[in-house]
């Protein structure tokens, strides 16, 4: 690595046969990555994060790792498997967005970990048309110390509804960087109820990036569980572009020890009379850090838009800490907008009315959390997957109470 930037000295990336696009995205992205540097927490998008660590882009495998075998939630899974192993499409019959005939997605690699993702991801799974007759589960999976490139485009047809869940996790204890990038594009009248969870192992560092184009009278259901990583980054752009387009947005995060999980979600109203709900809830304990920033911005087109957001954080140990940032930027005159954040601990007031019902301490601060996360996990649209969610989630505070962590 050099002083001002990063210079790729391994070879591009074998097995792939790029279309001209691909190819040309690639060319562009190695020549830009020699001009970027490292992020900084000066700059807004990137304000409270620490980078303290070199991506090793040079380390990008030519080929997958050892996939691993169904878990318990892949084999209670009724639908389409597609596994991604380190960056590589492991599912026979699935396409590679790195052969389509036209670029798949209008992400600007503007950053220097988006750019690397432009210049060396192998080619994102490309799920679309009867593979969304049934609901598709994609297992993106990282197995092993490299610096990885995993992409997922999702193809929506017109007057169609989808349903695909993404899980992003590690199969190994190994140290890694992972930039994922999942895209998806909701044709007219179209639905897609869309759930991510980020379940990587506590020594990865992932900087995510996803964006969700919405077309006219289409709707988008997401839900968002963060749990693992050391760093787990996810910067989430959903563009309201066709008139009466729709979003409801749920996520729910859980940092420990000393992870940080970062969240930089824009809602961006183009077209006119769409709709944003965002809802977002998390809890940080240990010396973990969560970072929300929120953005509502209604272009002058976007005449009778509704978008809310609100952020709810609890904060379970001294050395934990939650930082809060809704904003709005509205360009258009008639609209109805409204933001709300707050960071705290448990309700005190909460405890003593359990406790007075038979509760002890500790079991009336762990309904408290229970209770605090059901508020999003009952609106994700997979329901069988509430069950999982609810476990780890309860099992990260108990486990901290018995251990005396908060």
């Amino acid at each position: 690595m050099s002083p001002q930037g990063f210079e790729l000295t391994a070879p591009a990336i074998s097995g792939t046969n790029d279309a001209a696009w691909m190819a040309s995205r690639r060319t562009e992205a190695t020549s830009r990555l020699a001009e970027l540097s490292m992020p900084s927490e000066r700059e807004e998008i990137w304000r409270y994060l620490d980078l303290d660590f070199e991506p090793s882009f040079d380390s990008a495998p030519s080929g997958a790792g050892s996939a691993a075998g169904a878990d318990e939630m892949l084999e209670s899974w009724e639908g389409t498997v597609v596994t991604v192993v380190d960056g590589f499409i492991a599912t026979e019959g699935v396409d590679s967005v790195s052969i389509a005939p036209s670029p798949t997605d209008t992400v600007a690699g503007t950053d220097l970990f988006s750019t690397a993702y432009d210049a060396l991801a192998p080619g994102a799974a490309f799920i679309s048309g009867e593979m969304l007759s049934d609901p598709v589960f994609v297992d993106v999976q990282g197995t092993n110390g490299a610096t990885t490139f995993p992409g997922v485009h999702v193809d929506v047809p017109a007057g169609t509804e989808a349903s695909v869940v993404v899980r992003y996790r590690s199969t190994s204890d190994a140290e890694s960087v992972v930039v994922p990038r999942l895209t998806a594009e909701v044709g007219d009248n179209a639905r897609l109820a869309l759930t991510v969870i980020q379940d990587w192992n506590y020594a990865t560092r992932a900087m995510g990036r996803a964006v969700i184009n919405l077309g006219r009278d289409s709707g988008l259901t997401l839900s968002e569980v963060g749990l693992g990583a050391k760093i787990g980054r996810l910067h989430l752009d959903v563009n309201f572009i066709g008139r009466g387009s729709w979003a409801k947005i749920y996520g729910a995060y859980f940092g420990e020890d000393d992870q940080t999980l970062d969240y930089r979600y824009f809602m961006n109203h183009i077209g006119t009379n769409t709709r944003s709900d965002m809802f977002l809830k998390g809890a940080v304990e240990d010396d973990a850090l969560s970072v929300f920033t929120g953005m509502i911005r209604i272009e002058t087109s976007g005449q009778k838009t509704e978008s809310f957001q609100t952020n709810r954080n609890l904060i379970l140990s001294r050395g934990a800490a939650a930082q809060s940032v809704p904003n709005l930027e509205i360009l258009a005159n008639d609209v109805k907008c409204g933001h709300g954040s707050s960071v705290g601990p448990l309700d005190q007031d909460q405890r003593y009315y359990l406790m007075s019902r038979g509760l002890t301490p500790e079991s009336a601060d762990r309904l408290q959390v229970r209770g605090f996360f059901e508020e999003v996990i009952s609106h994700i649209p997979h329901k069988g997957l509430a069950p999982w969610m609810r476990e780890r989630i309860n099992t990260k505070y108990i486990t901290a109470q018995e251990e005396g962590r908060v």
